[in-house]
Protein backbone atom coordinates (compact mmCIF):
# COMPACT_ATOMS: atom_id res chain seq x y z
CA UNK A 1 0.00 0.00 0.00
CA UNK A 2 2.91 2.37 0.98
CA UNK A 3 4.25 1.71 -2.84
CA UNK A 4 0.79 2.45 -4.11
CA UNK A 5 0.68 5.51 -1.88
CA UNK A 6 4.01 7.26 -3.33
CA UNK A 7 2.96 5.91 -7.15
CA UNK A 8 0.06 8.01 -7.07
CA UNK A 9 1.97 11.23 -5.59
CA UNK A 10 3.85 11.02 -8.04
CA UNK A 11 1.18 10.92 -10.87
CA UNK A 12 -0.74 13.66 -9.42
CA UNK A 13 2.81 15.97 -9.65
CA UNK A 14 3.81 15.08 -13.20
CA UNK A 15 -0.09 15.78 -14.42
CA UNK A 16 0.21 19.11 -12.40
CA UNK A 17 3.46 19.72 -13.87
CA UNK A 18 2.56 18.75 -17.65
CA UNK A 19 -0.60 21.49 -17.33
CA UNK A 20 1.33 24.18 -15.63
CA UNK A 21 3.87 23.78 -18.20
CA UNK A 22 1.38 23.77 -21.32
CA UNK A 23 -0.18 27.07 -19.70
CA UNK A 24 2.75 29.06 -19.82
CA UNK A 25 3.93 27.78 -22.91
CA UNK A 26 0.51 29.32 -24.46
CA UNK A 27 0.33 33.00 -22.74
CA UNK A 28 -1.53 35.45 -23.76
CA UNK A 29 -0.11 37.75 -26.65
CA UNK A 30 1.29 40.86 -24.82
CA UNK A 31 1.72 44.06 -26.52
CA UNK A 32 1.40 47.48 -24.23
CA UNK A 33 2.27 51.04 -24.69
CA UNK A 34 3.29 53.50 -22.00
CA UNK A 35 1.20 55.66 -23.78
CA UNK A 36 -1.22 56.99 -26.63
CA UNK A 37 0.28 60.64 -27.56
CA UNK A 38 3.24 62.38 -27.53
CA UNK A 39 3.46 65.87 -28.21
CA UNK A 40 6.91 68.15 -28.93
CA UNK A 41 6.44 72.08 -28.36
CA UNK A 42 6.69 74.43 -31.19
CA UNK A 43 10.67 74.11 -30.29
CA UNK A 44 10.99 70.39 -30.11
CA UNK A 45 13.30 68.22 -28.91
CA UNK A 46 13.31 64.52 -27.15
CA UNK A 47 11.06 61.93 -25.60
CA UNK A 48 10.39 58.87 -24.90
CA UNK A 49 7.99 55.67 -24.49
CA UNK A 50 7.72 52.10 -23.56
CA UNK A 51 6.98 49.06 -25.32
CA UNK A 52 6.46 45.83 -23.49
CA UNK A 53 5.34 42.77 -25.35
CA UNK A 54 6.07 39.01 -25.38
CA UNK A 55 7.17 38.64 -29.37
CA UNK A 56 8.90 40.43 -31.82
CA UNK A 57 7.43 43.73 -33.04
CA UNK A 58 8.06 46.43 -35.53
CA UNK A 59 6.99 50.49 -36.04
CA UNK A 60 6.08 51.52 -39.32
CA UNK A 61 6.88 55.33 -39.34
CA UNK A 62 4.37 56.85 -42.35
CA UNK A 63 4.74 60.45 -43.75
CA UNK A 64 6.96 61.68 -40.63
CA UNK A 65 10.39 63.10 -42.65
CA UNK A 66 10.26 65.51 -39.43
CA UNK A 67 10.61 62.85 -36.62
CA UNK A 68 13.80 60.36 -35.90
CA UNK A 69 13.29 56.79 -34.06
CA UNK A 70 16.40 55.59 -32.25
CA UNK A 71 15.34 51.85 -33.44
CA UNK A 72 11.95 50.48 -35.53
CA UNK A 73 12.03 46.76 -34.12
CA UNK A 74 12.67 44.40 -31.03
CA UNK A 75 12.46 41.58 -29.70
CA UNK A 76 10.39 40.83 -26.04
CA UNK A 77 10.43 42.77 -23.44
CA UNK A 78 10.44 45.94 -22.29
CA UNK A 79 12.34 48.33 -24.99
CA UNK A 80 12.12 52.64 -24.56
CA UNK A 81 11.91 54.22 -27.59
CA UNK A 82 13.78 57.92 -28.27
CA UNK A 83 12.00 59.72 -30.09
CA UNK A 84 13.69 63.14 -31.93
CA UNK A 85 12.48 65.88 -33.88
CA UNK A 86 14.38 67.16 -36.51
CA UNK A 87 13.59 70.81 -36.60
CA UNK A 88 11.92 73.50 -35.09
CA UNK A 89 8.36 73.72 -36.22
CA UNK A 90 7.50 77.45 -36.90
CA UNK A 91 5.67 76.94 -40.04
CA UNK A 92 2.57 78.14 -38.79
CA UNK A 93 0.44 74.89 -38.78
CA UNK A 94 0.78 70.91 -36.31
CA UNK A 95 1.73 68.20 -37.71
CA UNK A 96 1.50 64.61 -36.65
CA UNK A 97 2.37 61.33 -37.58
CA UNK A 98 1.12 58.09 -36.58
CA UNK A 99 3.38 55.58 -35.81
CA UNK A 100 2.09 51.50 -35.63
CA UNK A 101 3.53 48.85 -34.07
CA UNK A 102 2.64 45.88 -34.61
CA UNK A 103 3.93 42.70 -33.29
CA UNK A 104 4.21 39.14 -33.99
CA UNK A 105 1.70 37.80 -31.71
CA UNK A 106 -1.05 39.34 -33.80
CA UNK A 107 -1.37 42.54 -31.60
CA UNK A 108 -0.90 45.83 -32.69
CA UNK A 109 -1.19 49.73 -31.17
CA UNK A 110 -0.71 53.14 -32.55
CA UNK A 111 1.06 56.05 -30.86
CA UNK A 112 0.15 59.28 -32.40
CA UNK A 113 2.87 61.57 -31.96
CA UNK A 114 2.82 65.59 -32.95
CA UNK A 115 4.37 69.08 -32.73
CA UNK A 116 2.44 71.89 -31.79
CA UNK A 117 3.41 75.35 -33.81
CA UNK A 118 3.43 78.85 -33.20
CA UNK A 119 0.18 79.24 -35.02
CA UNK A 120 0.74 82.82 -37.31
CA UNK A 121 -2.41 84.92 -35.85
CA UNK A 122 -5.03 86.68 -38.28
CA UNK A 123 -3.82 89.85 -39.86
CA UNK A 124 -7.10 90.42 -41.50
CA UNK A 125 -8.04 92.43 -38.05
CA UNK A 126 -10.06 95.58 -40.13
CA UNK A 127 -11.78 94.10 -43.46
CA UNK A 128 -13.77 96.38 -45.54
CA UNK A 129 -16.93 96.31 -47.16
CA UNK A 130 -16.45 96.09 -51.09
CA UNK A 131 -15.55 99.05 -53.01
CA UNK A 132 -15.70 99.48 -56.17
CA UNK A 133 -13.98 102.72 -56.44
CA UNK A 134 -11.79 103.07 -59.11
CA UNK A 135 -12.00 99.05 -59.87
CA UNK A 136 -13.96 98.92 -63.05
CA UNK A 137 -12.19 96.75 -65.37
CA UNK A 138 -12.35 93.31 -65.44
CA UNK A 139 -8.56 90.95 -66.41
CA UNK A 140 -9.50 91.36 -70.09
CA UNK A 141 -10.18 95.30 -70.19
CA UNK A 142 -7.42 95.92 -67.88
CA UNK A 143 -4.50 93.89 -69.71
CA UNK A 144 -6.34 95.93 -72.91
CA UNK A 145 -4.60 98.72 -70.93
CA UNK A 146 -1.32 97.68 -70.91
CA UNK A 147 0.64 97.64 -73.30
CA UNK A 148 4.66 97.31 -72.60
CA UNK A 149 6.18 96.12 -69.53
CA UNK A 150 9.37 96.34 -67.26
CA UNK A 151 11.01 93.86 -64.52
CA UNK A 152 12.83 95.98 -61.82
CA UNK A 153 14.99 92.94 -60.94
CA UNK A 154 17.38 91.99 -58.22
CA UNK A 155 16.03 95.00 -55.87
CA UNK A 156 13.26 94.42 -54.06
CA UNK A 157 13.70 90.55 -53.84
CA UNK A 158 17.08 91.50 -52.66
CA UNK A 159 18.56 89.99 -49.14
CA UNK A 160 18.74 92.57 -46.35
CA UNK A 161 16.73 95.15 -48.57
CA UNK A 162 16.31 96.35 -52.30
CA UNK A 163 20.26 97.39 -52.38
CA UNK A 164 21.55 94.27 -51.72
CA UNK A 165 22.13 92.86 -54.44
CA UNK A 166 24.20 95.97 -55.92
CA UNK A 167 21.30 98.23 -57.49
CA UNK A 168 20.24 101.35 -56.21
CA UNK A 169 16.74 102.13 -54.40
CA UNK A 170 14.10 102.85 -56.29
CA UNK A 171 12.68 106.47 -57.10
CA UNK A 172 9.84 108.16 -58.43
CA UNK A 173 12.13 109.70 -61.12
CA UNK A 174 13.05 106.11 -61.90
CA UNK A 175 9.70 105.22 -62.76
CA UNK A 176 9.41 108.26 -65.20
CA UNK A 177 12.14 107.70 -66.78
CA UNK A 178 10.61 103.79 -67.55
CA UNK A 179 7.54 105.24 -68.86
CA UNK A 180 9.69 107.57 -70.66
CA UNK A 181 10.76 105.28 -72.63
CA UNK A 182 8.03 103.85 -73.68
CA UNK A 183 6.42 100.89 -70.70
CA UNK A 184 3.07 101.44 -68.83
CA UNK A 185 3.27 98.49 -66.72
CA UNK A 186 6.09 97.27 -63.58
CA UNK A 187 6.41 94.58 -62.14
CA UNK A 188 7.69 94.24 -59.03
CA UNK A 189 9.31 90.92 -57.66
CA UNK A 190 9.67 91.17 -53.89
CA UNK A 191 11.08 89.47 -50.96
CA UNK A 192 8.98 89.35 -47.74
CA UNK A 193 9.57 86.62 -45.23
CA UNK A 194 13.36 86.44 -46.37
CA UNK A 195 14.66 89.16 -44.46
CA UNK A 196 11.89 91.61 -43.89
CA UNK A 197 10.27 89.84 -40.73
CA UNK A 198 9.69 91.83 -37.53
CA UNK A 199 8.79 88.84 -35.50
CA UNK A 200 9.20 85.47 -37.44
CA UNK A 201 7.64 83.08 -35.00
CA UNK A 202 4.81 85.38 -35.47
CA UNK A 203 5.51 85.78 -39.41
CA UNK A 204 5.01 89.64 -38.71
CA UNK A 205 6.01 91.85 -41.88
CA UNK A 206 8.74 94.75 -40.85
CA UNK A 207 6.21 97.65 -40.75
CA UNK A 208 8.74 99.43 -42.25
CA UNK A 209 9.83 97.51 -45.32
CA UNK A 210 5.66 97.32 -46.09
CA UNK A 211 5.68 100.70 -45.84
CA UNK A 212 8.30 101.29 -48.72
CA UNK A 213 7.11 98.89 -50.81
CA UNK A 214 3.69 100.61 -50.36
CA UNK A 215 5.67 103.85 -51.13
CA UNK A 216 7.32 102.63 -54.57
CA UNK A 217 3.44 101.11 -55.30
CA UNK A 218 2.67 104.46 -55.10
CA UNK A 219 5.27 105.81 -57.66
CA UNK A 220 3.73 103.69 -60.45
CA UNK A 221 0.21 104.40 -59.71
CA UNK A 222 0.79 107.98 -59.16
CA UNK A 223 2.39 108.06 -62.97
CA UNK A 224 -0.21 106.03 -64.50
CA UNK A 225 2.30 103.00 -64.56
CA UNK A 226 0.32 99.65 -64.00
CA UNK A 227 2.66 97.62 -61.06
CA UNK A 228 2.44 93.55 -60.39
CA UNK A 229 3.49 93.06 -56.89
CA UNK A 230 4.08 89.85 -55.90
CA UNK A 231 5.76 87.12 -53.44
CA UNK A 232 8.98 86.03 -54.99
CA UNK A 233 11.47 83.33 -54.52
CA UNK A 234 11.81 84.86 -50.95
CA UNK A 235 14.10 82.01 -49.54
CA UNK A 236 11.92 79.19 -51.16
CA UNK A 237 9.74 78.74 -48.52
CA UNK A 238 7.05 78.16 -51.31
CA UNK A 239 9.11 77.01 -54.24
CA UNK A 240 11.16 74.11 -52.32
CA UNK A 241 8.16 72.58 -50.14
CA UNK A 242 4.89 72.26 -52.94
CA UNK A 243 4.61 68.43 -50.97
CA UNK A 244 1.77 67.21 -48.92
CA UNK A 245 3.65 67.00 -45.58
CA UNK A 246 4.29 70.93 -45.76
CA UNK A 247 1.18 71.87 -47.51
CA UNK A 248 -0.84 73.13 -44.50
CA UNK A 249 2.78 74.61 -43.37
CA UNK A 250 2.79 76.88 -46.33
CA UNK A 251 -0.92 77.58 -46.46
CA UNK A 252 -0.87 79.33 -43.15
CA UNK A 253 2.09 81.25 -44.28
CA UNK A 254 0.95 82.04 -47.55
CA UNK A 255 -2.31 83.34 -45.79
CA UNK A 256 -0.68 85.38 -42.96
CA UNK A 257 2.01 87.50 -45.24
CA UNK A 258 -0.75 87.97 -48.00
CA UNK A 259 -3.13 89.23 -45.21
CA UNK A 260 -0.66 91.88 -44.71
CA UNK A 261 0.34 92.93 -48.23
CA UNK A 262 -3.12 93.07 -49.39
CA UNK A 263 -4.05 95.13 -46.17
CA UNK A 264 -1.49 97.55 -46.65
CA UNK A 265 -2.30 98.11 -50.22
CA UNK A 266 -6.04 97.58 -50.12
CA UNK A 267 -6.56 101.56 -50.87
CA UNK A 268 -4.79 101.47 -54.73
CA UNK A 269 -7.13 101.19 -57.51
CA UNK A 270 -6.73 99.04 -60.34
CA UNK A 271 -3.34 100.10 -61.72
CA UNK A 272 -1.80 97.85 -58.73
CA UNK A 273 -2.42 93.17 -59.24
CA UNK A 274 -1.05 91.07 -56.99
CA UNK A 275 0.57 88.01 -57.88
CA UNK A 276 0.93 84.85 -56.17
CA UNK A 277 4.07 83.82 -56.27
CA UNK A 278 7.04 83.79 -58.57
CA UNK A 279 8.22 80.58 -60.74
CA UNK A 280 6.63 77.44 -58.22
CA UNK A 281 8.38 74.19 -59.70
CA UNK A 282 5.70 71.55 -59.80
CA UNK A 283 6.26 68.98 -62.36
CA UNK A 284 3.48 66.76 -61.67
CA UNK A 285 -0.08 66.51 -61.62
CA UNK A 286 0.17 65.52 -57.40
CA UNK A 287 2.34 68.71 -57.44
CA UNK A 288 0.08 71.37 -59.35
CA UNK A 289 -2.96 70.17 -57.04
CA UNK A 290 -0.92 71.39 -54.35
CA UNK A 291 -0.24 73.99 -56.30
CA UNK A 292 -3.32 75.45 -56.58
CA UNK A 293 -4.22 75.49 -52.80
CA UNK A 294 -1.35 77.96 -52.31
CA UNK A 295 -2.89 79.91 -54.94
CA UNK A 296 -6.30 79.58 -53.41
CA UNK A 297 -5.20 80.66 -50.39
CA UNK A 298 -3.63 83.82 -51.93
CA UNK A 299 -6.98 84.33 -53.52
CA UNK A 300 -8.75 84.20 -50.65
CA UNK A 301 -6.85 86.01 -48.15
CA UNK A 302 -6.91 89.12 -50.65
CA UNK A 303 -10.77 88.93 -51.14
CA UNK A 304 -11.30 88.28 -47.30
CA UNK A 305 -9.50 92.15 -46.70
CA UNK A 306 -12.68 93.33 -48.81
CA UNK A 307 -12.18 97.39 -50.19
CA UNK A 308 -10.75 97.42 -53.29
CA UNK A 309 -9.26 93.90 -53.24
CA UNK A 310 -12.67 92.43 -53.07
CA UNK A 311 -12.74 93.53 -57.34
CA UNK A 312 -8.78 93.15 -57.56
CA UNK A 313 -7.59 91.98 -60.64
CA UNK A 314 -5.02 88.52 -59.40
CA UNK A 315 -2.42 86.83 -60.83
CA UNK A 316 -1.51 83.28 -60.95
CA UNK A 317 1.36 81.20 -61.88
CA UNK A 318 1.80 78.21 -63.82
CA UNK A 319 4.08 75.52 -62.68
CA UNK A 320 7.35 76.31 -63.23
CA UNK A 321 5.72 79.33 -65.35
CA UNK A 322 7.14 77.15 -67.81
CA UNK A 323 4.07 76.94 -70.75
CA UNK A 324 4.29 73.54 -71.57
CA UNK A 325 4.12 72.42 -68.08
CA UNK A 326 1.30 74.94 -67.92
CA UNK A 327 -0.74 73.78 -70.85
CA UNK A 328 -0.10 70.42 -69.91
CA UNK A 329 -0.56 70.80 -65.74
CA UNK A 330 -2.66 73.48 -65.75
CA UNK A 331 -6.26 71.85 -66.12
CA UNK A 332 -8.37 74.12 -63.95
CA UNK A 333 -7.95 77.82 -61.95
CA UNK A 334 -8.65 77.86 -58.27
CA UNK A 335 -11.78 79.67 -57.77
CA UNK A 336 -12.44 83.18 -57.43
CA UNK A 337 -15.75 84.08 -56.34
CA UNK A 338 -15.47 87.52 -58.34
CA UNK A 339 -15.80 86.71 -61.81
CA UNK A 340 -13.41 87.28 -64.73
CA UNK A 341 -10.80 89.26 -62.03
CA UNK A 342 -7.82 86.70 -62.87
CA UNK A 343 -4.62 86.44 -65.31
CA UNK A 344 -2.05 83.14 -65.36
CA UNK A 345 1.82 84.11 -65.50
CA UNK A 346 4.84 82.02 -67.44
CA UNK A 347 7.59 83.30 -67.96
CA UNK A 348 9.99 82.45 -71.08
CA UNK A 349 14.04 82.24 -71.75
CA UNK A 350 14.26 79.73 -74.74
CA UNK A 351 16.66 78.29 -75.88
CA UNK A 352 18.09 78.86 -73.00
CA UNK A 353 21.06 78.24 -74.71
CA UNK A 354 21.05 81.79 -76.34
CA UNK A 355 18.69 83.66 -73.28
CA UNK A 356 20.85 82.39 -70.42
CA UNK A 357 23.73 80.32 -70.71
CA UNK A 358 26.53 81.48 -69.70
CA UNK A 359 28.92 78.59 -70.12
CA UNK A 360 28.94 75.59 -72.52
CA UNK A 361 27.55 72.66 -70.52
CA UNK A 362 28.07 68.88 -71.11
CA UNK A 363 24.54 68.46 -72.35
CA UNK A 364 25.09 71.87 -74.51
CA UNK A 365 27.19 74.53 -75.90
CA UNK A 366 26.27 78.08 -75.77
CA UNK A 367 24.27 79.86 -78.14
CA UNK A 368 25.38 83.58 -80.25
CA UNK A 369 22.96 83.73 -83.42
CA UNK A 370 19.00 82.74 -83.26
CA UNK A 371 16.00 82.88 -86.04
CA UNK A 372 16.11 83.33 -89.49
CA UNK A 373 18.82 85.30 -91.78
CA UNK A 374 20.99 85.62 -88.38
CA UNK A 375 22.80 82.66 -88.13
CA UNK A 376 26.20 82.78 -88.52
CA UNK A 377 28.69 81.44 -90.92
CA UNK A 378 31.86 82.55 -89.20
CA UNK A 379 30.64 80.87 -86.58
CA UNK A 380 28.10 77.82 -87.39
CA UNK A 381 28.63 75.75 -83.99
CA UNK A 382 26.59 78.58 -82.27
CA UNK A 383 23.79 78.83 -84.25
CA UNK A 384 20.75 77.91 -82.73
CA UNK A 385 19.13 74.17 -83.05
CA UNK A 386 16.13 74.36 -81.50
CA UNK A 387 14.05 76.86 -80.03
CA UNK A 388 13.59 79.15 -82.91
CA UNK A 389 10.53 80.78 -84.60
CA UNK A 390 8.30 77.63 -84.95
CA UNK A 391 8.57 76.50 -81.85
CA UNK A 392 7.96 80.04 -80.03
CA UNK A 393 4.49 79.91 -82.21
CA UNK A 394 3.74 76.60 -81.33
CA UNK A 395 4.20 77.55 -77.32
CA UNK A 396 2.56 80.76 -77.29
CA UNK A 397 -0.72 79.33 -79.27
CA UNK A 398 -0.71 76.50 -76.67
CA UNK A 399 -1.82 80.14 -73.82
CA UNK A 400 -3.90 81.29 -76.33
CA UNK A 401 -5.80 78.79 -76.78
CA UNK A 402 -5.73 77.55 -73.16
CA UNK A 403 -6.18 80.81 -71.34
CA UNK A 404 -6.39 83.84 -73.74
CA UNK A 405 -9.40 82.88 -75.77
CA UNK A 406 -11.51 81.85 -72.95
CA UNK A 407 -11.03 85.42 -71.23
CA UNK A 408 -8.54 84.73 -69.00
CA UNK A 409 -5.21 87.25 -70.29
CA UNK A 410 -1.39 85.47 -69.80
CA UNK A 411 1.15 87.63 -68.60
CA UNK A 412 4.35 86.99 -69.52
CA UNK A 413 5.97 88.06 -66.42
CA UNK A 414 9.65 87.80 -67.57
CA UNK A 415 11.65 87.11 -70.44
CA UNK A 416 14.75 88.42 -72.06
CA UNK A 417 18.29 87.61 -74.05
CA UNK A 418 21.02 89.45 -73.18
CA UNK A 419 24.14 90.66 -75.45
CA UNK A 420 27.67 88.73 -74.93
CA UNK A 421 29.66 91.61 -75.46
CA UNK A 422 31.13 92.09 -72.22
CA UNK A 423 31.23 88.89 -70.97
CA UNK A 424 34.22 86.18 -71.29
CA UNK A 425 32.66 84.63 -74.67
CA UNK A 426 32.37 87.36 -76.18
CA UNK A 427 30.79 85.94 -79.70
CA UNK A 428 33.26 86.34 -83.35
CA UNK A 429 30.55 87.54 -85.54
CA UNK A 430 29.93 90.24 -83.17
CA UNK A 431 27.58 92.04 -85.60
CA UNK A 432 25.09 89.20 -86.27
CA UNK A 433 25.25 88.31 -82.54
CA UNK A 434 23.73 91.87 -81.84
CA UNK A 435 21.11 91.64 -84.64
CA UNK A 436 19.95 88.36 -83.57
CA UNK A 437 19.69 89.24 -80.06
CA UNK A 438 17.11 92.09 -81.43
CA UNK A 439 15.70 90.01 -83.77
CA UNK A 440 14.78 87.46 -80.33
CA UNK A 441 13.25 90.31 -78.52
CA UNK A 442 11.18 91.85 -81.01
CA UNK A 443 10.17 88.65 -82.26
CA UNK A 444 8.82 87.53 -78.90
CA UNK A 445 7.26 91.10 -78.02
CA UNK A 446 5.63 90.66 -81.11
CA UNK A 447 4.33 87.00 -80.98
CA UNK A 448 3.47 87.83 -77.32
CA UNK A 449 1.32 90.33 -78.07
CA UNK A 450 -0.48 88.82 -80.94
CA UNK A 451 -1.19 85.80 -78.69
CA UNK A 452 -2.43 87.35 -76.21
CA UNK A 453 0.18 87.75 -73.69
CA UNK A 454 1.41 90.73 -71.85
CA UNK A 455 5.68 91.01 -71.89
CA UNK A 456 7.10 92.00 -68.82
CA UNK A 457 10.83 92.39 -69.88
CA UNK A 458 13.18 91.23 -67.32
CA UNK A 459 16.39 93.69 -66.71
CA UNK A 460 18.86 93.94 -63.53
CA UNK A 461 19.97 97.48 -64.58
CA UNK A 462 21.86 96.09 -67.98
CA UNK A 463 19.54 98.12 -70.32
CA UNK A 464 18.34 101.37 -68.28
CA UNK A 465 20.51 103.13 -66.03
CA UNK A 466 18.92 103.35 -62.33
CA UNK A 467 21.80 105.83 -61.31
CA UNK A 468 21.81 108.24 -64.13
CA UNK A 469 18.31 107.38 -65.56
CA UNK A 470 20.22 107.15 -68.59
CA UNK A 471 19.70 104.07 -71.78
CA UNK A 472 22.71 101.33 -71.38
CA UNK A 473 21.50 99.65 -74.13
CA UNK A 474 18.92 101.70 -76.87
CA UNK A 475 18.95 98.52 -79.08
CA UNK A 476 17.47 96.34 -76.82
CA UNK A 477 14.93 99.64 -75.74
CA UNK A 478 14.03 99.68 -79.72
CA UNK A 479 13.52 96.10 -80.09
CA UNK A 480 11.42 95.62 -77.37
CA UNK A 481 8.87 98.82 -78.80
CA UNK A 482 9.16 97.58 -82.41
CA UNK A 483 7.91 94.09 -81.21
CA UNK A 484 4.90 95.87 -78.74
CA UNK A 485 3.86 98.41 -81.58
Amino acid sequence: MKKLFFFKIFISITIISFFSCKKTSNAAPELTLSQTAIVFTPDGGNQDFSIVSNATWNIVNPGSSWLRLNTTSGSSGNTVIHLTTLSENGTGSSRSSTLTISSSNGQARTLKVSQTSNIFPNYNTSPKAPDATGMSSNAVQLAAKMKLGWNIGNTLEAPGGETGWGNPAITEDYIKFVKQQGFNAIRLPCAWNWGHLSNQTMEQIDLNWLKRVKEIVGYCVKNDMYVLLNIHWDGGWLDGNINAVMQDSVNARQKALWEQIATTMRDFDEHLMFASANEPPADNAEKMAILTTYHQTFINAVRATGGRNSYRVLVVQGPSTDIDKTNDLMTALPHDQVPARMMVEVHYYSPFQFCLLEDDADWGKMFYYWGAGHHSTIEPERNATWGEESDVNTAFNKMKTKFADKGVPVLLGEYGAYRRNNTAHVPLDLATHNDAVDYWITYITKQAKANGMLPFFWDTGGALDRQNYSVKDQRTITALKTGAN
